[in-house]
């Protein structure tokens, strides 16, 4: 069959679960299969989602993952739940994310909140707060006037504050991640540590 990819692997009874009467795996062995089926990026996309819809816990992933030192596929694991964020909004964002990460730049914070006097500001997609660097990621619904509208007088009220904001779209991210790669690298160093 096109397009269909089959794994086979054995499933220990305490990786079984029943869901309305059908069978599956539980959540932790279905991170886990994740792991080692999927490109790293899109495993923690996954992961990163069910995590923010509370479906796992990121803490006993990482410790399942310890517990299994030694089985196959613990090192991706390890990988995957170590780049994984509850905090994650969209499947676009986790592979934003992921992507910098693995590139080398350091981890940013996810849905970062900037306050003024204790007053909302803004909520950035992922944020290097000390240094007031921030990367927005502009997905499909910012083709929506109001939408577009909303995020950029948002980002205005940043101006005061000081914030160099870094936008992304998804022709960005496929075509030209290096050259984004390289602005978020000066746009990163150019801030006092």
């Amino acid at each position: 069959m096109s397009g269909l990819a089959i794994h086979v692997g054995t499933i220990d009874g305490a990786d079984a679960t029943l869901r309305q009467g059908i069978p599956a795996t539980t959540p932790t062995r279905t991170c886990w299969d994740l792991a080692q089926w999927l490109p790293t990026e899109e495993a923690v996309a996954i992961v990163d989602r069910l995590a923010h819809k509370h479906l796992v816990t990121l803490a006993p992933l990482r410790a399942d993952a310890r517990a299994r030192v030694g089985v196959r596929g613990w090192k991706r694991m390890m990988r995957v739940v170590d780049l994984a964020d509850a905090g994650a909004e969209s499947v676009s964002e986790s592979r934003l994310r992921v992507r910098i990460v693995l590139a080398g730049l350091p981890t940013p914070i996810t849905q970062f909140v900037v306050e003024r006097d204790g007053i909302f500001v803004a909520r950035l997609d992922l944020a290097w707060p000390h240094l007031k660097v921030a990367v927005e990621y502009d997905g499909l619904w910012h083709d929506d006037p109001e939408q577009f509208h909303r995020d950029r007088r948002r980002l205005n009220r940043l101006l005061g504050e000081d914030w160099i904001v870094l936008h992304v779209t998804a022709k960005r991210l496929r075509e030209d991640f290096d050259g984004f790669l390289a602005e978020l690298r000066r746009a990163l160093n150019s801030r006092p540590h």
